[in-house]
């Protein structure tokens, strides 16, 4: 084990992983401990050598995208580190952040244009435990023993020098399994069997890789790989587990609602509901960091938020007086709220962090670069002097590269010398001339942005006031368009009762029958009609289409029990030979509209009720007919069945 962490990081300099014709360069600083250790431009090529040999502990990005172009190339670089480098995204997992805030959260500063101070920048964060370490391989590892050259095609002594590989191979696997048996990692063994040996030993450790007592290995008859099982998906796992500190805004009651900010004032958390209880509670703050500050918008703290604040052993903060709905109005006008109660925390949340903003500001000028000021504002919160607090920390600043002193130069006879004086004099004053411009600037900063205050604070109110004609108007809106929905369904019912009473009107009238047309025999063509004018027992349909016709529509329809089904006299003629046979077994007639006269209008239809009558009545003695038939047929292939068999034990009889 190190007693100092050894940091890689890197940021890109020129080209791109996704260019072939630019392949990228890199800034690498190598950082061990606090000490910056070198600085140098090296190729993706230069670089995995470097980590190969150096083996860091960590090798630290701000983004994934400048060594892999997607996923695949990545699992293939995290491959091709060694087993203890942990590769590290200093920005975040999958809520990322810019490098700037996350360098801003340790004190530290950095030219964004120059990839040498922003690689210096990610290793110094990640040696202070930022970002998020990139996981990509499941808790099981393959290690694979195999032959490191062809026996190729052979000559007098190919069979000895096979016997020599593959003995090798065989050898190599048995030490592996030695090892993995030394250290107690479960493990499966497979080997294929070859003249002399082994020409393959693959082992499936039930360990991460770095767990593995065995390396990687080329020698010249063997080869050793060692590779880990894929994720389904990257994730990514914090560096550091120590939780972010927050000022929390709660307002109890019916509906409990619970505000959370980090210590910048950035809003993590807002929610409300009505089951949310003191448990609750302490779960959802307990998922997004650690209450520093518990916040009400009443001037005597409230028993439940009270309680929460103990469990936490966080610090009190309570206004002089109940803050008045215009001021909470005010506070939460930059934030999105779902309602008064979110507003009411979120707005206790707000006014606690409006007390101790500009102490913080004041922290912020006096802590060195390199400590953690979220932990050093806490401890001071809480009432430890800044001195304490950092001798406590004790965070070395980082030690940059230092180059060697040069040789000592005599400034009487080197006219280099007064000519480089003479530049540092005019530089400083020029320095001086810039310090007072940027004086000038930030009292104009200052006073614009006071008066850009004031100007916000008066649009905020009125943009308060019109905040529920908003609403109401959203709302109108809404049930507006619930109201044209309602009125279109009760247009299309009221269309539909007219011709169902249509159709009832025409049931009552003895000379002919109503007819209800579907426009294909399908469960397709069932529903349409049903939710056109019905469909019931007793009901005569017409079928426009039979082609996609099933068994199973047929049988719908016979369980509906209709009277019968009206199709053109084509359809019986010319159309599927299999239609009539399959009505005749469901017991369903099936009549030409030729022998019925039907005449279709629209959806619409009528046919004289003795024509319908007639038709039905042959139906039904071709039915009794076809059946008639089928059972002759069938006592015939029985009676063959019969005359066969016994034929058969006759002749076997002798």
């Amino acid at each position: 084990m190190r007693d100092r962490l050894k940091v890689f990081g890197i940021d890109i300099i020129k080209g791109s992983v996704r260019s072939r014709s630019r392949r990228p360069m890199y800034a690498l600083v190598r950082m061990e401990g606090s000490r910056i250790e070198s600085e140098s431009e090296v190729s993706l090529f230069r670089l995995l050598r470097l980590l190969s040999e150096e083996q860091p502990d960590i090798l630290a990005v701000d983004s994934l995208q400048e060594i892999a172009a997607d996923q695949h190339e990545l699992f293939f670089f995290l491959q091709s580190l060694p087993p203890q480098t942990r590769l590290v995204q200093v920005t975040g997992g999958e809520r990322k952040e810019t490098l700037g805030k996350v360098a801003a959260r340790f004190n530290i500063s950095f030219n964004r244009l120059d990839p040498f101070s922003e690689a210096r920048t990610s290793a110094q964060v990640a040696t202070l435990g930022a970002g998020a370490e990139v996981i990509a391989f499941e808790n099981e590892s393959v290690v694979v023993v195999s032959r490191h050259r062809s026996p190729g095609k052979g000559g007098w002594s190919q069979n000895r020098y096979v016997r020599k590989m593959h003995g090798a191979v065989q050898l190599k696997g048995r030490e592996i399994e030695q090892a993995l048996v030394a250290v107690g990692l479960r493990y499966e063994k497979k080997e294929t069997r070859a003249f002399g040996g082994c020409s393959r030993v693959a082992f499936r450790v039930f360990a991460t890789r770095d767990q593995v007592p065995v390396s990687m290995y080329r020698g010249a008859d063997v080869q050793v790989r060692i590779s880990g099982k894929w994720l389904e998906r990257i994730r990514f796992r914090p560096l550091s587990g120590k939780p972010r500190y927050l000022i929390v805004g709660i307002d109890p009651g019916t509906t409990t609602a619970v505000a959370a900010l980090d210590l910048d004032g950035n809003l993590l958390h807002l929610a409300s509901s009505r089951q949310m209880n003191m448990s609750g509670v302490i779960e959802s703050l307990y998922k997004v960091g650690k209450p520093l500050i518990i916040a009400s918008d009443v001037e005597e703290m409230p028993y439940t938020v009270e309680k929460i604040r103990r469990a936490f052993s966080a610090i009190a903060y309570t206004p002089n007086q109940n803050t008045s709905v215009e001021t909470k109005v005010e506070l939460a006008a930059p934030f999105t709220y779902a309602n008064d109660h979110e507003r009411d925390a979120l707005s206790a949340a707000l006014d606690a962090y409006r007390q101790y903003r500009h102490k913080f500001q004041n922290l912020l000028k006096r802590i060195p670069p390199g400590h953690d000021l979220d932990e050093v504002r806490a401890r001071v919160i809480r009432g430890q002097s800044l001195d304490q607090v950092i001798s406590d920390m004790h965070v070395p600043a980082p030690v940059p590269v230092t180059p060697a002193p040069p040789a000592a130069v005599d400034g009487k006879h080197d006219d280099r010398v007064r000519v480089l004086d003479g530049m540092v004099k005019r530089l400083r004053s020029y320095i001086a001339e810039l310090q007072e411009e940027i004086k000038g600037k930030d009292y104009e900063i200052h006073r614009l942005s006071a008066r850009l205050r004031k100007a916000r604070t008066s649009r905020d109110a009125e943009l308060a006031k019109d905040a529920e004609v908003v609403k109401k108007d959203a709302v109108i809106q809404s049930l507006k368009k619930h109201l044209h929905k309602e009125e279109r369904h009760n247009r299309n019912l009221a269309k539909r009762l007219a011709r169902i009473k249509k159709f009832a009107e025409l049931s009552v009238e003895g000379d002919v029958v109503p007819v209800k047309m579907m426009e294909t025999l399908t469960r397709e063509g069932i529903r349409k009609l049903a939710e056109d004018v019905g469909i019931g027992e007793g009901d005569v349909i017409w079928v426009n289409r039979t082609d996609g016709w099933g068994r199973s529509v047929i049988r719908d329809l016979a369980e509906i029990r209709v009277t019968a089904v009206i199709v053109g006299a084509g359809v019986l003629a010319e159309g599927d030979p299999n239609l009539l046979p399959s009505f005749r077994e469901a017991g369903l007639p099936l009549i030409s509209g030729k022998e019925t006269g039907v005449q279709m209008r629209n959806r619409q239809g009528l046919c004289g009720k003795e024509a319908l009558d007639a038709a039905l009545v042959r139906w039904n003695d071709q039915q009794v007919r076809a059946e008639r038939e089928k059972k002759t047929e069938m006592i015939e292939h029985i009676f063959k069945e019969y005359k066969s068999e016994r034929g058969k034990e006759v002749r076997k009889g002798g």
